[in-house]
């Protein structure tokens, strides 16, 4: 079973990760994640910590001539702002503890109030340090491991943001998402459209100005996923349930489509489902996991790629919206837990808006999900015992 733990806090020395269950004989270098810890860091409207950080991976265990070995996965990211929090996060008692600098004040939106009750903490910072979106970053690197995973097989996981502070690109036309995702990864923003660029940076100039935040919208595409993952017969293996909640443990994520999502209701259910067609000779319609004769295929995709909670073989089309960042330069109403007299919440450092960072993340959320659910269908111990599980099952489809 393919799973991880990560543990660190956002001031702590380093974020640190465990991967078990990736099979022996998969390529894998510091490189390769790297390119994606700085994909994170990237995006219009980012606050100071980006002009600290530069994260890079240190693989500790596990990787062994640029291979794994089949035994667990060993990561470190470095928080490279730690000489400056070294005494406030040690983990030791100091010599001379200063209270002083305690947090009682909880900020609206963040998980400071629920998190000081549900653990008993009177120094908001010991929530604070762990529910922060620094853990991301370690995220990201167990992502990009699983994206290398699923690169072997064809499978591609990419992402773009489709809308910033009501600023929105509607898709038109028949690109294919790889030629969107190389627009999205030449844009400030992620968007794919120059002109919606150009919007979506001035909705985040004038908030900035405003002292206020933004939200958004992004888009996470599967292209080359196999018909068969997940499955119908009990609700914890859906593969659209795992991608969600996979999706709703981001941070700030507050709510997730898949296909047409919420547009399904609003439409008659003949314009909803995707009619099905089969080909002996000719190259089917669909732009799926079906890409020659002889094969099904879809001429539309409303459903996301994912029926009855197993993949279908068109891409998976998943859509997540992330609430604005609820730390303000035009701080809100609270209570200081101590002195329960009211305060208006302050900043340490703060982005304006974090949607594309957002989008990164995502892609790796939900690559780990699409990982997992492919080395269940298909595991193995190694990469050649996978492959050849894999080739049978692609002539099992082929012969049905």
């Amino acid at each position: 079973m393919l799973r991880y733990l990560s543990s660190g806090e956002s001031h702590g020395k380093e974020l640190t990760a465990i991967i078990e269950g990736m099979p022996s004989g998969l390529p894998v270098n510091a490189e390769c994640i790297d390119s994606d810890l700085k994909r994170r860091q990237g995006g219009y409207g980012r606050g100071g910590r980006m002009l600290i950080e530069s994260d890079r991976v240190e693989i500790t265990a596990g990787i062994r001539w640029a291979r794994t070995i089949g035994s667990p996965i060993a990561l470190k990211v470095e928080n490279r702002d730690w000489e400056n929090w070294k005494e406030i996060m040690a983990s030791g008692i100091p010599d001379l503890l200063d209270r002083s600098r305690d947090v009682t004040r909880p900020r609206p939106g963040h998980a400071d109030l629920a998190g000081a009750l549900k653990y008993d903490q009177r120094d908001i910072r010991n929530i604070l340090e762990r529910s922060s979106a620094r853990e991301t970053a370690v995220r990201v690197a167990v992502g990009a491991v699983a994206k290398r995973l699923l690169s072997e097989f064809g499978i591609n996981v990419m992402s773009w943001v489709v809308e910033i502070g009501g600023a929105k690109w509607v898709r038109t036309g028949k690109t294919a998402p790889a030629g969107l995702f190389k627009k999205a990864e030449a844009s400030e923003v992620r968007c794919p459209d120059i002109k919606a660029t150009v919007l979506m940076k001035t909705r985040i100039d004038e908030a900035r100005k405003a002292g206020d935040s933004l939200g958004g919208v992004f888009e996470v595409v599967l292209t080359g996923l196999p018909p068969g993952l997940g499955s119908h017969v009990q609700w914890d293996r859906k593969l659209d349930g795992r991608f969600a909640q996979a999706l709703m443990s981001v941070q700030a994520i507050k709510g997730v489509e898949v296909g047409i999502g919420f547009g399904a209701g609003s439409i008659p259910g003949s314009k909803v489902h995707d009619e099905i067609f089969y080909s002996k000779s000719i190259k089917p319609e669909g732009k799926g996991f079906w890409s020659g004769p002889g094969q099904f295929s879809r001429k539309t995709n409303n459903a996301g790629g994912i029926e009855g909670g197993m993949s279908n073989g068109e891409p998976v089309v998943l859509r997540a919206v992330m609430k604005p960042i609820p730390t303000l330069y035009k701080p809100l109403r609270s209570v200081d837990i101590e002195t329960k007299k009211p305060f208006k919440a302050s900043i340490e450092r703060s982005d304006i808006c974090a949607v594309p960072a957002a989008s990164v993340v995502a892609e790796a959320a939900v690559a780990f999900e699409a990982a997992r659910a492919f080395l269940e269908k298909f595991g193995g111990d190694s990469i050649k015992e996978i492959e050849r599980n894999y080739r049978g099952y692609l002539g099992q489809i082929k012969a049905f």
